[in-house]
């Protein structure tokens, strides 16, 4: 087999999104004032005029998630029918349950809340029914409907780089519709728009966290908060995190991610069992059930009849687009992390996992916020979330015993997840713009500088053109088209799906018999003796010399004749060789025996000592097509029989390709 070319730059993907965004970035960072201006004017142009379509592509999203894990497309593995999780379902819960967290969690939690109980999208401000309101606006934009893009767009990546061999790239999903053409202009140019998103996505993030804090230094230390001090901590803590990416210290990273993430929770529980813990408790399930119960209906609500589109467009369209811009950041964490699980056990772990988290924190968070405010008249935290949300979690946390200690692990916490988010987020930008290597290869170092780079310069071009509303207002433009893309993506996976379906189909036509039996001609002896037998590599190879090879070596050649495009591959080791025949744009034909060696089961190692019997092996000569291992063993075939069944693997295929025209 070949091996894989070095990862290296992409051309195009690198230099077409590199140009749009330092374009950008020294645009918004030369005319700060005119940029914010007009970056309000975009928002509110798309808010009135493409609100209803984020709505429903949002949808689309989730419900094309959700009907393809409940359909028989569910059981379909991300990866090769024979592939094995990488990872335990408790690491893996546990890696899907980080992916979760984000500094904005910080930031939103109590500023969200209070907000939409003093300017709610409808009804009387100030009231118990607008912070019930409240909470439900909250868990729609928390809920389902973000985890289901992640999820489509993991779904996309994986099956697509780990079940076709293709590379881990947004352009993959596109082949059912486009062929090769993922590799020319029309590819690269979704790459592109990818990595322009998610730059946006990460830069309002960043411009979030940053903007948190300053406020908990400020709180603290009395640090001014101001625009140049926001430089200098995005400065600093980009720094950090490109120093990070670049060294490639993961397990001190990951050590200080576990370490953050008990603080985190350790901060949850503090904050219910400090404050009306009965209260937190009842409202959390209160909070679910009108989440689910009003969720179709909030799903599709653009507030048409109440001309509330502002409120729309500075909410819930933000959300949307920012989820979007995420997408093929977070979908790129957890399609590596998921190869081998099936389709189904992906769904609805990424849908469930993560999302338990996020909305026990926001409701206790939450319903901690609104009780002070309606509880207690606390109307200038209220005023807070309106005024300067930033500081708005510090004033509450104000209200809680030993609240120095809190706030500073609080700005402690919150700066090592802005460390972590930022640093995979230039590993992600670099993979998306290289090409070549391994789908677990991330992309070269001065990739991940760049695009941290990048990024902070966009984030403090964005804060000086207008802070919170610039933010919102980029991403809202930029996520734009990829929205499109990710719709057309959808278009190819359920084309891929359903060709995969007709590969089954197909799998069950036997076109012609064996021309003799399986097993060879001694009888039952000689074939009860075969069941029971357990070859060593060395028969393995001998095998494959002698009766595998020269039967795969007469099929090239007939092949051949008949005008057909065929390769034999060898792998160096000759653990395995293949035959491929190719048919112009449509799939090409795989058949590879490949020797796989298996611990010999106990009850065929009689007489053997306890140490022979832990480390004794037998080996299997196993039939591999496109798909991954068929899972029958090749040992004790003649030639003829081998040629047979390559004959009827391909007539099978032939089959296949006539279902799908």
């Amino acid at each position: 087999m070949n091996a894989p070319s070095r990862i290296r730059m992409n051309p195009p993907v690198f230099y077409f999104a590199a140009t749009f965004i330092l374009l950008f970035a020294l645009t918004v960072i030369a005319n700060p004032q005119a940029a914010g201006e007009w970056l309000l004017a975009a928002q509110n142009w798309a808010a009135h005029t493409v609100g209803w379509y984020y709505m429903l592509a949002m949808t689309l999203y989730l419900v094309f998630v959700v009907v393809t894990a409940l359909s028989g497309y569910g059981k379909i593995k991300l990866g090769a029918d024979h592939d094995e999780p990488e990872f335990s379902y408790l690491s893996w819960a546990g890696m899907l349950f980080a992916a979760g967290i984000s500094i904005t969690l910080f930031f939103f939690c109590v500023s969200e809340p209070l907000t939409h109980l003093m300017q709610p999208p409808q009804g009387e401000a100030g009231t118990v029914e607008a912070g019930r309101q409240a909470m439900q606006v909250l868990f729609l934009h928390w809920g389902l409907h973000g985890w289901g893009v992640f999820a489509f767009v993991g779904m996309a990546l994986a099956y697509f780089a780990y079940r076709h061999n293709l590379p881990l790239a947004l352009r993959s999903a596109l082949y059912p519709l486009i062929g090769k053409r993922i590799n020319g202009p029309i590819g690269y140019a979704v790459d592109g728009f990818g990595i322009i998103a998610t730059v946006f996505g990460l830069g309002a993030d960043m411009g979030f966290g940053v903007l948190h804090l300053n406020s908990g230094l400020d709180y603290l230390f009395g640090i001014a908060h101001t625009q140049w001090i926001q430089v200098a901590l995005i400065a600093l803590m980009m720094g950090a995190a490109v120093m990070v990416a670049v060294a490639g210290v993961e397990k001190g990273v990951r050590v200080m991610s576990d370490i953050n993430l008990f603080l985190a929770c350790a901060l949850l529980l503090f904050v219910l069992f400090a404050g009306p813990t009965q209260h937190l408790f009842n409202t959390l399930i209160q909070n679910l059930g009108d989440y689910l119960a009003v969720l179709p209906r909030k799903s599709f609500d653009v507030y048409a009849y109440n001309q509330s589109n502002d409120w729309l467009g500075n909410w819930t369209v933000f959300y949307w687009a920012w989820w979007i811009a995420w997408a093929p950041f977070v979908g790129l964490f957890i399609a590596r992390i998921s190869r081998g699980r099936t389709i189904r056990e992906f769904v609805f772990g990424v849908l469930l996992i993560p999302l338990g988290f996020t909305l026990a924190w926001m409701s206790i968070f939450g319903n901690s916020a609104l009780t002070q405010v309606l509880d207690h008249g606390m109307t200038a935290l209220a005023d807070s979330a309106i005024e300067n949300p930033s500081m708005t979690l510090y004033l509450l946390l104000e209200t809680y015993p030993w609240s120095k200690v809190v706030i500073a692990v609080t700005v402690f916490i919150s700066f090592v997840f802005f460390v972590t988010s930022a640093d995979s987020g230039t590993v992600v930008l670099s993979t998306l713009s290289a090409k070549g290597g391994s789908t677990d290869e991330d992309g070269p170092n001065w990739l991940r500088v760049f695009w941290g780079v990048m990024t902070a310069l966009v984030t403090s071009g964005l804060l000086f053109a207008g802070s919170i509303d610039s933010l919102k207002s980029a991403v809202v433009l930029t996520s734009l088209p990829f929205s499109v893309i990710l719709l057309a993506m959808m278009w190819g996976l359920h084309k891929a799906f359903y060709l995969e379906s007709q590969r089954q189909i197909a799998q069950m036509h036997s076109l012609a018999p064996f021309a003799s039996s399986r097993r060879g001609k001694g009888g039952w002896r000689q074939r009860l003796s075969q069941a029971v037998h357990f070859p060593s590599r060395d028969e393995v190879y001998r095998f494959m010399d002698d009766v595998v090879r020269p039967a795969i070596a007469e099929v090239t050649e007939v092949y051949a004749e008949k005008g057909l495009s065929v390769i034999t591959q060898e792998d160096p080791s000759h653990d395995n060789v293949s035959l491929k025949i190719g048919h112009g744009e449509e799939q090409p034909f795989l058949y590879q025996v490949q020797m796989r060696g298996y611990f010999t089961p106990s009850f065929a190692l009689a007489g053997l000592g306890t140490q022979e019997l832990k480390n004794r092996r037998y080996y299997r000569a196993e039939v591999h097509l496109a798909e991954g291992s068929q899972d029958y063993d090749l040992m004790g075939y003649s030639k003829e029989q081998i040629i047979n069944d390559i004959l009827d693997q391909y007539e099978r295929h032939l089959q296949y390709l006539h279902l799908v025209r």
